[in-house]
């Protein structure tokens, strides 16, 4: 099966990395995991984007915060899909990473995904490869109609017994 790189530019983005980690291996995706400095290790940025493609990746997501140029630069070098997540940052709320991955030049798209967008990211992955995966589909047609089930459960749940009791069984 395809392999997703998964690149961050700081260990504090891994929590929100991870969600898209947890989402690859519920679908049985084969990915690699790094972080990288675009910024601070320009040369191993370039080598680690650069041989992408021949380590099997079909699509690369990318976390970065504050500046955020690590998906764009994946784009520019990756010449398949990169998906950006944005990170929330101290400064700005995360509108300084959304910004700096969704305006990028015409040519190098990103995909963006919201801000700590993880999980979402993981499902785009694995969306882009299932156009071509029929199996994958499958599995992403069963994944959406538990997100149902789990809504329908909730819905009866509130029905039963009012919204006080179902909030203060902690849903």
């Amino acid at each position: 099966m395809a392999k997703v790189g998964i690149v961050m530019g700081s260990d504090s983005d891994m929590p929100v990395m991870a969600k898209a980690a947890e989402i690859l291996d519920e679908m049985g995706i084969e990915y690699e995991m790094t972080i990288i400095s675009a910024h601070r290790e320009p040369d191993i940025f370039f080598q680690w984007a650069k041989a992408a493609e021949e380590k099997g990746f079909k699509v690369i997501i990318a976390g970065a915060g504050k500046a955020a140029h690590l998906p764009g630069m994946c784009a520019a070098i990756f010449p398949m899909p990169v998906i950006g997540i944005p990170m929330k940052t101290s400064d700005l709320g995360g509108v300084d990473s959304l910004y700096s991955i969704v305006q990028m030049p015409s040519g190098i798209p990103v995909a963006t995904v919201a801000i700590n967008g993880g999980a979402n990211a993981g499902i785009l992955a694995a969306k882009i490869l299932a156009t071509s995966d029929p199996e994958l589909l499958a599995k992403l047609k069963d994944y959406s109609e538990k997100l149902k089930k789990d809504v329908v459960a909730k819905a009866d749940k509130l029905a039963e017994v009012g919204y006080k009791e179902y909030m203060a069984s902690g849903k």
